[in-house]
Protein backbone atom coordinates (compact mmCIF):
# COMPACT_ATOMS: atom_id res chain seq x y z
CA UNK A 1 0.00 0.00 0.00
CA UNK A 2 1.25 3.40 -0.51
CA UNK A 3 1.60 5.92 1.53
CA UNK A 4 -1.23 8.70 1.18
CA UNK A 5 -0.61 10.78 4.18
CA UNK A 6 2.47 12.54 3.73
CA UNK A 7 1.13 14.67 0.25
CA UNK A 8 0.55 18.12 0.57
CA UNK A 9 -2.44 19.74 0.08
CA UNK A 10 -4.73 23.03 0.39
CA UNK A 11 -6.40 23.92 3.33
CA UNK A 12 -9.28 26.45 4.01
CA UNK A 13 -6.93 29.54 4.06
CA UNK A 14 -4.74 28.63 0.96
CA UNK A 15 -2.09 27.16 2.76
CA UNK A 16 -0.37 23.89 2.18
CA UNK A 17 -0.29 21.91 5.00
CA UNK A 18 1.13 18.10 5.44
CA UNK A 19 -1.38 15.24 7.16
CA UNK A 20 0.02 13.43 10.31
CA UNK A 21 -1.51 10.50 11.36
CA UNK A 22 -4.63 10.72 12.92
CA UNK A 23 -5.13 10.80 17.01
CA UNK A 24 -5.89 7.50 18.72
CA UNK A 25 -9.21 9.10 19.92
CA UNK A 26 -9.84 9.75 16.54
CA UNK A 27 -13.41 8.15 15.25
CA UNK A 28 -12.97 6.28 12.74
CA UNK A 29 -15.38 6.50 9.37
CA UNK A 30 -17.76 3.43 9.20
CA UNK A 31 -18.03 0.84 6.45
CA UNK A 32 -21.89 -0.55 5.41
CA UNK A 33 -22.30 -3.23 2.45
CA UNK A 34 -24.97 -3.45 0.42
CA UNK A 35 -24.73 -7.32 0.91
CA UNK A 36 -25.01 -7.23 -3.58
CA UNK A 37 -22.01 -8.18 -5.99
CA UNK A 38 -20.63 -4.48 -5.30
CA UNK A 39 -21.64 -1.93 -2.93
CA UNK A 40 -20.72 -0.24 -0.09
CA UNK A 41 -21.58 3.32 1.69
CA UNK A 42 -19.22 4.84 3.97
CA UNK A 43 -20.68 7.46 6.76
CA UNK A 44 -18.80 9.63 9.31
CA UNK A 45 -16.19 11.51 6.19
CA UNK A 46 -16.52 15.37 4.94
CA UNK A 47 -14.45 15.09 2.45
CA UNK A 48 -14.59 18.87 2.27
CA UNK A 49 -11.45 18.33 4.61
CA UNK A 50 -8.08 16.77 4.80
CA UNK A 51 -8.42 12.84 5.37
CA UNK A 52 -6.03 11.20 7.34
CA UNK A 53 -4.23 8.72 5.90
CA UNK A 54 -5.89 6.07 8.21
CA UNK A 55 -9.30 7.13 6.30
CA UNK A 56 -7.67 6.79 2.66
CA UNK A 57 -6.42 3.79 3.84
CA UNK A 58 -9.85 3.00 4.92
CA UNK A 59 -11.21 4.06 1.29
CA UNK A 60 -9.36 2.03 -0.72
CA UNK A 61 -9.08 -1.23 1.16
CA UNK A 62 -13.14 -0.60 0.98
CA UNK A 63 -12.96 0.34 -3.06
CA UNK A 64 -10.71 -3.35 -3.46
CA UNK A 65 -13.16 -5.44 -1.43
CA UNK A 66 -16.31 -3.54 -2.21
CA UNK A 67 -15.15 -2.21 -5.87
CA UNK A 68 -18.20 0.46 -5.41
CA UNK A 69 -18.14 3.35 -2.46
CA UNK A 70 -20.74 5.71 -1.39
CA UNK A 71 -20.19 9.15 0.92
CA UNK A 72 -22.97 10.35 1.12
CA UNK A 73 -24.84 13.80 2.19
CA UNK A 74 -21.20 16.02 0.72
CA UNK A 75 -20.57 19.04 0.18
CA UNK A 76 -17.80 20.19 -1.69
CA UNK A 77 -16.43 22.75 -3.96
CA UNK A 78 -15.24 22.15 -7.33
CA UNK A 79 -11.42 22.41 -5.85
CA UNK A 80 -11.91 20.71 -2.37
CA UNK A 81 -13.71 17.53 -5.20
CA UNK A 82 -10.37 17.71 -7.63
CA UNK A 83 -7.95 17.58 -4.78
CA UNK A 84 -10.19 14.66 -2.80
CA UNK A 85 -10.19 12.68 -5.79
CA UNK A 86 -6.50 13.09 -6.77
CA UNK A 87 -4.73 11.99 -3.45
CA UNK A 88 -5.62 9.03 -4.90
CA UNK A 89 -3.77 9.47 -8.58
CA UNK A 90 -3.27 11.45 -11.28
CA UNK A 91 -6.35 13.02 -12.93
CA UNK A 92 -6.92 12.93 -16.63
CA UNK A 93 -8.53 15.43 -18.57
CA UNK A 94 -10.66 14.00 -21.00
CA UNK A 95 -9.60 13.65 -25.04
CA UNK A 96 -12.98 15.54 -25.90
CA UNK A 97 -11.52 18.61 -24.02
CA UNK A 98 -15.03 19.83 -23.91
CA UNK A 99 -17.45 20.75 -20.64
CA UNK A 100 -14.48 21.33 -17.97
CA UNK A 101 -14.84 23.25 -15.02
CA UNK A 102 -13.80 27.09 -15.53
CA UNK A 103 -10.09 26.72 -13.92
CA UNK A 104 -9.98 22.86 -13.08
CA UNK A 105 -9.87 20.97 -16.71
CA UNK A 106 -9.77 17.72 -14.83
CA UNK A 107 -13.19 18.29 -13.57
CA UNK A 108 -15.76 17.54 -15.96
CA UNK A 109 -19.30 18.47 -16.05
CA UNK A 110 -21.98 15.80 -16.60
CA UNK A 111 -25.33 17.13 -17.22
CA UNK A 112 -28.42 17.62 -19.42
CA UNK A 113 -29.24 21.57 -18.32
CA UNK A 114 -29.04 24.20 -20.63
CA UNK A 115 -28.38 27.69 -20.35
CA UNK A 116 -28.83 30.30 -22.57
CA UNK A 117 -29.24 28.34 -25.28
CA UNK A 118 -25.98 26.25 -24.50
CA UNK A 119 -25.32 22.84 -22.60
CA UNK A 120 -23.58 22.96 -19.88
CA UNK A 121 -22.10 19.64 -19.66
CA UNK A 122 -22.20 16.28 -21.69
CA UNK A 123 -25.66 15.32 -21.25
CA UNK A 124 -25.25 11.40 -22.32
CA UNK A 125 -21.81 10.28 -21.12
CA UNK A 126 -21.57 6.51 -20.40
CA UNK A 127 -24.69 5.36 -21.73
CA UNK A 128 -23.50 1.86 -22.40
CA UNK A 129 -21.31 -0.72 -21.05
CA UNK A 130 -18.28 -0.05 -20.40
CA UNK A 131 -15.09 0.72 -18.27
CA UNK A 132 -13.35 3.94 -18.21
CA UNK A 133 -9.73 4.65 -20.36
CA UNK A 134 -9.67 0.96 -21.62
CA UNK A 135 -8.53 3.04 -24.63
CA UNK A 136 -6.01 4.43 -23.18
CA UNK A 137 -2.12 3.48 -23.22
CA UNK A 138 -2.18 4.01 -19.10
CA UNK A 139 -5.83 2.82 -18.21
CA UNK A 140 -8.25 4.04 -15.21
CA UNK A 141 -7.66 3.04 -11.54
CA UNK A 142 -11.13 5.23 -10.30
CA UNK A 143 -13.81 7.49 -11.06
CA UNK A 144 -15.23 9.81 -8.52
CA UNK A 145 -18.60 11.35 -8.91
CA UNK A 146 -20.29 14.15 -7.41
CA UNK A 147 -23.83 14.41 -7.62
CA UNK A 148 -25.30 17.89 -7.58
CA UNK A 149 -28.33 17.62 -9.41
CA UNK A 150 -30.00 14.45 -9.10
CA UNK A 151 -33.73 14.17 -11.44
CA UNK A 152 -36.66 12.92 -9.61
CA UNK A 153 -40.13 11.38 -10.95
CA UNK A 154 -42.90 10.40 -7.94
CA UNK A 155 -40.47 10.59 -5.00
CA UNK A 156 -37.63 8.43 -7.13
CA UNK A 157 -34.49 9.55 -7.91
CA UNK A 158 -33.64 8.90 -11.86
CA UNK A 159 -30.16 8.13 -13.44
CA UNK A 160 -28.77 5.45 -11.62
CA UNK A 161 -25.68 4.06 -12.43
CA UNK A 162 -25.55 -0.01 -12.99
CA UNK A 163 -22.11 -1.93 -12.16
CA UNK A 164 -21.00 -5.64 -13.04
CA UNK A 165 -18.61 -6.94 -10.84
CA UNK A 166 -15.20 -8.58 -13.38
CA UNK A 167 -13.72 -10.67 -10.13
CA UNK A 168 -16.66 -12.76 -10.12
CA UNK A 169 -17.03 -12.60 -14.14
CA UNK A 170 -13.04 -13.82 -14.07
CA UNK A 171 -13.93 -16.52 -11.53
CA UNK A 172 -16.95 -17.56 -13.20
CA UNK A 173 -15.83 -18.18 -16.19
CA UNK A 174 -15.53 -21.79 -18.38
CA UNK A 175 -11.80 -23.48 -17.33
CA UNK A 176 -11.48 -24.24 -20.32
CA UNK A 177 -12.10 -21.02 -22.02
CA UNK A 178 -10.01 -19.06 -19.21
CA UNK A 179 -7.09 -21.41 -20.13
CA UNK A 180 -7.45 -20.77 -23.95
CA UNK A 181 -7.25 -17.12 -23.58
CA UNK A 182 -4.95 -16.79 -21.09
CA UNK A 183 -2.15 -14.33 -22.14
CA UNK A 184 -3.99 -13.26 -24.77
CA UNK A 185 -4.40 -9.26 -25.79
CA UNK A 186 -7.67 -7.43 -26.45
CA UNK A 187 -7.67 -4.30 -28.58
CA UNK A 188 -9.85 -1.29 -27.52
CA UNK A 189 -10.65 1.85 -29.27
CA UNK A 190 -12.58 4.92 -27.95
CA UNK A 191 -14.04 5.37 -31.12
CA UNK A 192 -15.96 2.07 -31.26
CA UNK A 193 -18.01 3.68 -27.95
CA UNK A 194 -18.41 7.19 -29.34
CA UNK A 195 -20.14 5.68 -33.29
CA UNK A 196 -22.22 3.90 -30.87
CA UNK A 197 -23.48 6.73 -29.16
CA UNK A 198 -24.32 8.64 -32.60
CA UNK A 199 -25.64 5.76 -34.18
CA UNK A 200 -27.36 3.52 -31.75
CA UNK A 201 -28.74 6.31 -29.03
CA UNK A 202 -28.99 9.20 -31.21
CA UNK A 203 -26.38 11.36 -29.54
CA UNK A 204 -25.76 14.84 -30.96
CA UNK A 205 -22.44 14.49 -30.54
CA UNK A 206 -19.96 15.50 -33.66
CA UNK A 207 -18.11 12.46 -34.85
CA UNK A 208 -14.13 12.47 -33.56
CA UNK A 209 -12.23 14.99 -35.43
CA UNK A 210 -8.65 13.53 -37.28
CA UNK A 211 -6.81 14.97 -34.14
CA UNK A 212 -8.87 13.67 -31.72
CA UNK A 213 -8.60 10.37 -33.18
CA UNK A 214 -4.82 10.62 -33.58
CA UNK A 215 -4.97 11.30 -29.60
CA UNK A 216 -6.64 8.42 -28.53
CA UNK A 217 -5.32 5.48 -31.16
CA UNK A 218 -6.17 1.72 -30.37
CA UNK A 219 -4.36 0.21 -27.80
CA UNK A 220 -4.06 -3.67 -26.32
CA UNK A 221 -4.10 -4.64 -22.94
CA UNK A 222 -4.11 -8.25 -21.49
CA UNK A 223 -7.12 -9.82 -21.32
CA UNK A 224 -6.79 -10.63 -17.81
CA UNK A 225 -5.33 -8.21 -15.04
CA UNK A 226 -4.12 -8.95 -11.51
CA UNK A 227 -5.66 -6.05 -9.55
CA UNK A 228 -3.64 -3.94 -7.66
CA UNK A 229 -5.63 -3.59 -4.67
CA UNK A 230 -7.00 -7.50 -4.31
CA UNK A 231 -3.78 -9.52 -6.25
CA UNK A 232 -6.72 -11.42 -7.79
CA UNK A 233 -7.42 -11.31 -11.35
CA UNK A 234 -9.96 -9.57 -13.24
CA UNK A 235 -11.72 -9.96 -16.86
CA UNK A 236 -10.13 -6.75 -18.38
CA UNK A 237 -12.67 -6.68 -21.54
CA UNK A 238 -15.80 -4.58 -22.05
CA UNK A 239 -18.28 -4.32 -24.86
CA UNK A 240 -18.34 -0.66 -25.35
CA UNK A 241 -14.52 -0.30 -26.49
CA UNK A 242 -13.46 -3.84 -26.53
CA UNK A 243 -12.84 -5.09 -30.57
CA UNK A 244 -10.90 -7.90 -31.23
CA UNK A 245 -8.25 -10.55 -29.10
CA UNK A 246 -5.02 -10.09 -31.54
CA UNK A 247 -4.14 -13.66 -30.65
CA UNK A 248 -7.69 -14.78 -32.69
CA UNK A 249 -8.50 -14.86 -36.31
CA UNK A 250 -11.28 -12.44 -36.58
CA UNK A 251 -14.30 -14.66 -36.45
CA UNK A 252 -13.35 -16.65 -33.34
CA UNK A 253 -12.17 -14.01 -31.54
CA UNK A 254 -15.95 -11.89 -32.60
CA UNK A 255 -17.51 -15.25 -31.39
CA UNK A 256 -15.62 -14.84 -27.71
CA UNK A 257 -16.11 -11.44 -27.43
CA UNK A 258 -19.64 -12.19 -27.89
CA UNK A 259 -19.78 -14.51 -25.02
CA UNK A 260 -17.39 -12.79 -22.86
CA UNK A 261 -19.68 -9.60 -23.24
CA UNK A 262 -22.74 -11.86 -22.20
CA UNK A 263 -21.11 -13.31 -19.31
CA UNK A 264 -19.50 -10.56 -17.62
CA UNK A 265 -23.19 -9.04 -17.49
CA UNK A 266 -24.69 -11.72 -15.37
CA UNK A 267 -27.53 -10.64 -12.87
CA UNK A 268 -25.68 -12.03 -10.43
CA UNK A 269 -22.03 -10.17 -11.37
CA UNK A 270 -24.45 -6.74 -11.44
CA UNK A 271 -25.49 -4.00 -8.59
CA UNK A 272 -27.62 -0.75 -9.46
CA UNK A 273 -26.52 2.56 -7.68
CA UNK A 274 -29.95 4.99 -6.65
CA UNK A 275 -28.19 8.07 -6.70
CA UNK A 276 -29.18 11.22 -3.90
CA UNK A 277 -28.30 14.81 -4.06
CA UNK A 278 -24.70 15.17 -2.59
CA UNK A 279 -23.87 11.62 -2.58
CA UNK A 280 -19.75 11.00 -3.61
CA UNK A 281 -19.67 7.46 -5.96
CA UNK A 282 -16.09 6.75 -5.97
CA UNK A 283 -15.62 2.88 -8.17
CA UNK A 284 -12.79 0.56 -9.31
CA UNK A 285 -11.89 1.27 -13.30
CA UNK A 286 -10.28 -2.19 -13.00
CA UNK A 287 -12.25 -4.81 -11.27
CA UNK A 288 -16.18 -3.04 -12.73
CA UNK A 289 -17.51 -2.10 -15.99
CA UNK A 290 -20.51 0.53 -15.61
CA UNK A 291 -23.42 1.99 -17.70
CA UNK A 292 -25.59 4.93 -16.80
CA UNK A 293 -29.31 4.99 -17.24
CA UNK A 294 -30.82 7.33 -19.21
CA UNK A 295 -34.25 7.00 -17.68
CA UNK A 296 -35.01 10.98 -17.56
CA UNK A 297 -35.92 13.47 -19.82
CA UNK A 298 -34.43 16.55 -21.18
CA UNK A 299 -36.80 18.81 -18.22
CA UNK A 300 -35.11 16.42 -15.77
CA UNK A 301 -32.14 17.92 -14.75
CA UNK A 302 -29.43 16.45 -13.85
CA UNK A 303 -25.69 17.64 -12.59
CA UNK A 304 -22.75 15.69 -11.78
CA UNK A 305 -19.03 15.96 -11.46
CA UNK A 306 -16.76 13.94 -12.23
CA UNK A 307 -12.96 13.23 -11.80
CA UNK A 308 -11.03 9.96 -13.02
CA UNK A 309 -7.73 8.63 -11.28
CA UNK A 310 -5.27 7.14 -13.72
CA UNK A 311 -3.69 3.82 -12.57
CA UNK A 312 -0.29 5.34 -13.04
CA UNK A 313 0.97 4.41 -9.81
CA UNK A 314 0.31 0.63 -10.59
CA UNK A 315 0.06 0.24 -14.18
CA UNK A 316 2.98 1.80 -16.83
CA UNK A 317 2.15 2.33 -20.48
CA UNK A 318 0.18 -0.75 -21.82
Amino acid sequence: MFNLGAAGNETKDGNVGTHKTAPATRAMPKVASTGQSLGATIEGLDLAKPQFSEALDLILRALGQYGVVRFPRQQLSTRQFADFSARFGMLEINVANTYQAPGIPEVMILSNIVQNGKPIGLADAGQGWHTDMSYSKVIAFANVLYGVKIPQRDGRPLGATEFSNMHAAYDELPVDLRERVEGMTVLHDFNKFWEMMRREKGSPRPPLTEAQRQAKPPVSHPIFLTHPLTRRKVLYANPGYSVRINELPQKESDEVLEFLFAHQLKPEFRYAFHWQEGDVLMWDDIGTIHNAVADYGPDEHRLIKRCQVMASMYYGEQ
